[in-house]
This record gives structure tokens, C-alpha cells and sequence, in this order.
């Protein structure tokens, strides 16, 4: 039997709201839910109107919609925000230094921290980019870290997201709905703002510009508008007032990336691409990418553009990487992991599979280099169909799978059809990485997973997403109203979308 949740606002059942989130519980009391209803409704028309869709892949019904939002927020107190900072700033801090390191002396392989054929027999370690370094050696400049919460102070990295983290303009927007639909909300706490992520992000690409550009120009690469995340790339593009790209707006002249424009050729400096790496460069990855840009990597190499982030990062977001990052944080830091990994079983080694063979009821096995909630066995929810598939998988290439414990994820109480009822969330913050250091945006993406006892958040598998509370520390206090109340004065009269 599944363990009792722990709901973020509500406490436990048969104990009181918890203290410091009293305000909103009375707020969910005396608010209605037809008109809790009522302005989730407004949010996802407006949501609608202005575009902010995915693709869904594959479905025959309907190729683009809205992730559906939930008007219920969830809420970071002051001093868990605090103690997540740390663990992020260190865990990123960590992998930079190990992405830096197995593309260069590769000291941890030789100490025997990790194993070589985990790293250099892995599809996502590219041994093309082997030598080279970035500039100012910074590879993972935008990350989104996976959190899981399971009590009032158990707080687990469920995954993490190195290549190319969406969802970003979610919590953006998700924010802009709440001022507009919630602004007593905004009265009642000291939310930290969160509208200053595309600065934050432009800064942060600017200031890893190769060496002696001094006002360098900086562009958002695409694949195209039926990628599923085209939204993002296009609004991430217009908030920071830089130009979105296809490849076949960029070319490459003697290590020279240069933008065509009307007025001729514009030379690029830093390239937040939004393609795979796969797809980066015909010549050097696949060639019959439609999508990259040939000579791009030559490009990187000879050091005369940044690419964010850098290409070779998705072997920090392999899951059988990732149940070694206790150890990775302690090679590198020094110190032990401030946030801890979930317990993870790597079916590559026997006595391992073995277990997750006879315990296949009882545990989530996960592909290492799955994602979006795909390839993913939930045992206590499976069919006995789906288990014997999955045994049979795993015993025909076992290094293919991880497995951990089915979690009792957090709640917090969601809009459902009959009322307000728990459903479980994650939560994914982002971290920017420039020459100035980490920085965790005071926020972040809250996934919840809207199905009954669904442990499956992904928008791509029925999830929705909530706005996410950062509580500022009382010496904070007017800093945070004022700025709450110049992003509600800042919308438009109508209720529109700035």
C-alpha cells in the first residue's frame, strides 16, 4: 500500500493546515470553487488566445494544446527556498565541473570514481566535442534541475535536465495569470517575482560571449514551429528582444557563424539552441539533419561563438549518470550532496537487477535516457502485461533501465471536476550559469499530475502546471509588494497578456 502524501497546504489528513500557509487555506475556504472555476477558465482562454501551446506527437485528435493550468499555487516558504538554493547552486556547480572534466583529463574516470564504460561507451557522451571547451569554460548555462517532495523537509532530485530544459515560459506565464486572476493572493504574501528570467538569461548569454566581443549579438536556434516547444523558443526570443532563427538563417564562413538579414550578413556570438545535438551540425552529427547548421561546431571549436548550452551536456542527464551524482557532487565540491538523490537500482549491475526483477510491482523503472514520462514502468499501477514486458526488456539489455521506489509524492489541492482535491506535484527550478556564477530564478515549473493518484506529471501524459510561490524573508518584504504591484499595474486594462 501506498504511503499517505504529505499535502504542501493542508498538512496531513486529520491534523490542521500547516500554520505558515494559514492565509491561503482560508483563501481556498471562502473562495468558491465556481469561482476558482471561473478564473482557471479565463486562464487557459487567454492562454489560448495568445498561442501558448505544444505539440503533442503522434496524436491523431488534436496536434497542439494548451498544458492546462490549475489556479491553485503552490507555496516555498522562505527558509525551504534557502536550503533548496544551496543544493542547486552546489549539484550545478558539480556538473559543469564534470561535463568540464570528461570532455578534457577525465580525472574521474582515472580515479575510478566512475566506471569508463558508463561514461565512453554511453550514446549521449560525444566524443566529437572531446577537447574542446566552451567559452569560459561554462557548459550547462541553463538548468533545470527535477525536484520531488515527500514531507515537510524531504526534498529528493528526482532528475536532471543539462541539454535543453523547457518550460520556463510556463512558470512565466502562469505568473502572469494569477496577478491578473489572484492579485489578493499577492496582498496576502511576499511573492518573489519571477519576470526577470529573459534579462537574467540574456545577461548571463552575453557574458559567456567569446573573448573580446564586446557587444556581442546573441540569437534564440530553433527547428521550426511544429517543434513541440516552439512556443517557448519564439516568446524567449521576443522577451529578450533577440532574433529567433532557423538553420537556414545561419551559415558558416571560415569558423565565422553569420545571421542573413535584409541588410546582409550580421555576425553571431552566442547561440541559445534549441535543437538537439543530433541535429546541431550535418557534419559532424547526423547528416541528414534538415535541422543544424554545418560548419557549426568547427565554429565552436576555434572558440568564435557560444553555443548554449554547450553540445555533449546530455550525458549529465542520463538517469544511470545521474544515480552516481552523490558521488560526482562529492569529486567535485568536496562536500556531501545537500540534495539528496532518491534511491536508485542500476539494473546494469546483477545483484541489482535481481532485486528490481523480484520487486517489479513495487517500483518505477525508468529508461536512462527516456524522458517526458515515456518508457517508464509505475509498478504498483501496472497491468500484469505491462510488468512481464517490462521483465522481459530488462533482462535482454538491463543497462538500459533504472529503477527506484514508487514515491509518495506531495500534494497540493487541484481543481477537480467534483471540487478541490490533492494531486501530486514536482517541480522543476532553473538555474542560469554565466561568468558571474549560479543563480536559482525565485521560482520555477510545478507540474501536477491531475489524473486521481496519477504519479505522472508530464504535459505530454494528461499533466497540468500551478504557479510557484517563493516567499520572501521579512527583510525582503517590501521589495517583493512593491514589485508584485508593479507587475499587476503592468497588464493591460483589458486583462490581456503584456
Amino acid at each position: 500500500m501506498r504511503a499517505q502524501a504529505f499535502d504542501e497546504i493542508m498538512g496531513m489528513a486529520g491534523r490542521p493546515p500547516r500554520a505558515e500557509l494559514d492565509a491561503l487555506a482560508r483563501w481556498l475556504e471562502a473562495t468558491p470553487a465556481i469561482e476558482l472555476r471561473r478564473r482557471q477558465h479565463s486562464a487557459e482562454a487567454a492562454f489560448r488566445q495568445l498561442g501558448i501551446t505544444f505539440a503533442v506527437y503522434g496524436d491523431n485528435e488534436a496536434s497542439e494544446r494548451i498544458i492546462p493550468f490549475d489556479i491553485v499555487p503552490r507555496v516555498f516558504l522562505p527558509d525551504e527556498w534557502d536550503r533548496l538554493s544551496r543544493g542547486l547552486v552546489q549539484r550545478v556547480e558539480a556538473i559543469n565541473a564534470f561535463l568540464d572534466d570528461i570532455y578534457g583529463e577525465r580525472r574521474i574516470l582515472k580515479e575510478g570514481v566512475l566506471p569508463s564504460d558508463l561514461i565512453l561507451g554511453n550514446p549521449q557522451f560525444r566524443p566529437e566535442i572531446a577537447g574542446i571547451r566552451p567559452p569560459h569554460g561554462v557548459w550547462a548555462h541553463i538548468c533545470g534541475i527535477d525536484l520531488v517532495r515527500t514531507g515537510p523537509d524531504d526534498f529528493f532530485v528526482l532528475e536532471d535536465n543539462a541539454r535543453t530544459p523547457s518550460g520556463v515560459s510556463y512558470m512565466l506565464e502562469n505568473r502572469e495569470a494569477m496577478l491578473r486572476l489572484c492579485p489578493e493572493l499577492f496582498r496576502n504574501f511576499r511573492v518573489a517575482a519571477v519576470d526577470s528570467y529573459p534579462d537574467r538569461l540574456l545577461e548571463v548569454m552575453k557574458s559567456v560571449a567569446p573573448r573580446g566581443v564586446a557587444t556581442p549579438t546573441c540569437v534564440v536556434l530553433t527547428p521550426g514551429h511544429f517543434n513541440s516547444a516552439y512556443y517557448e523558443h519564439s516568446f524567449l526570443a521576443d522577451s529578450m528582444g533577440i532574433e529567433l532563427v532557423e538553420a537556414a538563417d545561419l551559415v558558416v564562413d571560415e569558423d565565422i557563424v553569420w545571421m542573413r538579414t535584409i541588410a546582409g550578413r550580421v555576425k553571431v556570438d552566442v547561440i541559445y539552441r534549441r535543437v538537439d545535438d543530433d541535429f546541431l551540425d550535418p557534419l559532424v552529427f547526423r547528416p541528414d539533419s534538415m535541422l543544424g547548421v554545418p560548419g557549426l561546431i568547427a565554429a565552436y571549436a576555434a572558440g568564435n561563438v557560444a553555443i548554449i548550452n554547450a553540445p555533449g551536456n546530455g550525458i549529465a542527464d542520463d538517469k544511470a549518470i545521474y544515480s552516481y551524482m552523490p558521488e560526482i557532487v562529492r569529486y567535485y565540491t568536496g562536500s556531501e550532496a545537500s540534495l539528496p538523490n532518491v534511491e536508485t537500482w542500476r539494473c546494469r549491475e546483477p545483484e541489482a537487477l535481481r532485486y528490481v526483477l523480484d520487486h517489479l510491482d513495487e517500483l518505477v523503472v525508468k529508461l536512462v535516457d527516456g524522458s517526458g514520462g515515456y518508457g517508464m514502468l509505475v509498478g504498483p499501477t501496472a497491468s500484469r502485461e505491462e510488468i512481464d514486458r517490462f521483465r522481459a526488456a530488462l533482462v535482454a539489455e538491463p543497462h538500459r533501465y533504472i529503477a527506484q521506489p514508487t514515491l509518495a509524492l506531495s500534494t497540493v489541492p487541484t481543481m477537480a471536476e467534483a471540487g478541490l482535491a490533492p494531486r501530486h506535484v514536482d517541480f522543476r527550478p532553473f538555474v542560469l550559469t554565466g561568468t558571474r556564477g549560479v543563480q536559482v530564478v525565485p521560482g520555477g515549473l510545478t507540474r501536477v499530475a491531475l489524473r486521481e493518484g496519477s504519479l505522472v506529471v508530464n504535459s505530454s501524459q494528461g499533466g497540468g502546471t500551478k504557479d510557484s510561490f517563493v516567499l520572501m524573508a521579512d527583510a525582503g518584504a517590501t521589495q517583493s509588494q512593491s514589485q508584485s504591484q508593479s507587475q499587476i499595474q503592468a497588464l493591460r486594462p483589458d486583462g490581456g497578456a503584456r
